[in-house]
């Protein structure tokens, strides 16, 4: 089969390698559509270091069911499946509680953070655990389905963490792709006023298209004092969804009684400051949200089949597995949004 195998930073060959065989309890699926995550495009240029090489990346997959492994229930071949990354042994005491994403046995097939990395979704076939699988609903493309996953995570920070109201006030820090998700998933919650904040107008403005009631430039001199003229009572809830620890540090100083903060995007071990005093009396309150869980995936499925999120208004572009350079050349620059390839 053809995949796209990074073999060094910078340095990611298309080749032709072995068609994964089933074990017990695994499938193999053929790839119809995945995304490009930010991770995935890091550990390309070399900005996330943590890959052992050689590396098919890839995770945000959707896709056939091709072959089944013995003792798989629930799937044959011809199935039409939407792909969990983040695979979990189902037994340890994290998977027993329902926190799959904390699995003492986790594997990852193309992403990171476990130690047991396997081979992702740039490729024509996959091998995975059954047990990572979901039924894809006929109303739902293969394209829309393949972003299951970040809208999946998108509904675990805003939801289930930060617990979003009806009627929240609502800044999201960053629309990009993960943040036009959370966007849309604060929403269709039911969010009273949703602020987006970026530093690229066309960015600002797919956000306005897509739910925000109001666009900040994130490059202002005065950022706080343009939302806070927006909500004047400050924000219920601010979800940080960019990543530069400039944006972590926005977040902290929207805080008034009563905020709740998502750390969602930044992953870089980087430092800022509270006044714990000031955070003590004002009863504010951190969370943050990594991965996803299958109730988590569960919850992204009925938003896209019910209607109430559109990820296929996110997907700015779509290429071929044998353009995947050419997709990587597109992430590089800020005009895009989802980009999909195709295999």
């Amino acid at each position: 089969m053809l995949a796209a195998v990074l073999k060094d930073f910078n340095r990611l060959e298309l080749e032709e390698v072995p068609t994964p065989e089933p074990g017990l309890g695994q499938v193999v699926v053929r790839i119809k559509s995945c995304g490009i995550c930010a991770t995935d495009f890091k550990a390309v240029r070399g900005i996330r270091r943590n890959v052992s090489f050689p590396f098919i990346p890839g995770h945000e997959p959707s896709g056939v069911v091709s072959r089944v492994g013995q003792g798989v229930r629930g799937f044959r071949e011809g199935d039409a499946v939407i792909v969990q990354p983040s695979g979990y042994c189902g037994v340890c005491k994290s998977c027993r509680m329902g926190n799959t994403h904390y699995c003492e046995h986790a594997f990852t097939t193309g992403g990171d953070g476990p130690e047991d990395v396997r081979p992702g979704a740039f490729a024509e076939y996959m091998l995975t655990e059954a047990n990572t699988l979901y039924l894809k609903p006929d109303r739902i493309s293969f394209d829309a389905a393949c972003l299951t996953e970040p809208l999946s995570g998108a509904w675990k920070g805003v939801i289930e963490k930060s617990e979003m109201s009806v009627g929240d006030d609502v800044v999201i820090i960053g629309v990009g792709g993960i943040g036009l998700l959370c966007l849309m998933v604060a929403h269709a919650a039911g969010a009273g006023r949703c602020v987006a904040v970026d530093l690229n107008p066309r960015m600002r403005e797919r956000a306005l298209e897509l739910g925000a009631t109001h666009a900040v430039d994130a490059s202002s001199n005065d950022v706080r004092e343009r939302i806070y003229k927006i909500l004047p009572e400050g924000p219920d809830l601010v979800v940080e969804a960019a990543g530069p620890i400039a944006a972590v540090k926005l977040m902290v100083s929207l805080l008034r009684r009563g905020t709740r903060w998502n750390i969602f995007g930044i992953t870089t071990h980087e430092r800022f400051e509270l006044d714990g005093g000031l955070a003590h009396f004002l009863e504010a309150r951190m969370d943050a949200s990594f991965g996803t869980t299958p109730r988590a995936m569960q919850k992204a499925i009925r938003l896209m089949e019910r209607g109430l999120v559109d990820v296929e208004k996110t997907i700015s572009h779509r290429f071929p597995l044998k353009e995947i350079h050419a997709a990587m050349d597109v992430m590089e620059h800020s005009q895009h949004n989802k980009v999909i390839i195709n295999p």
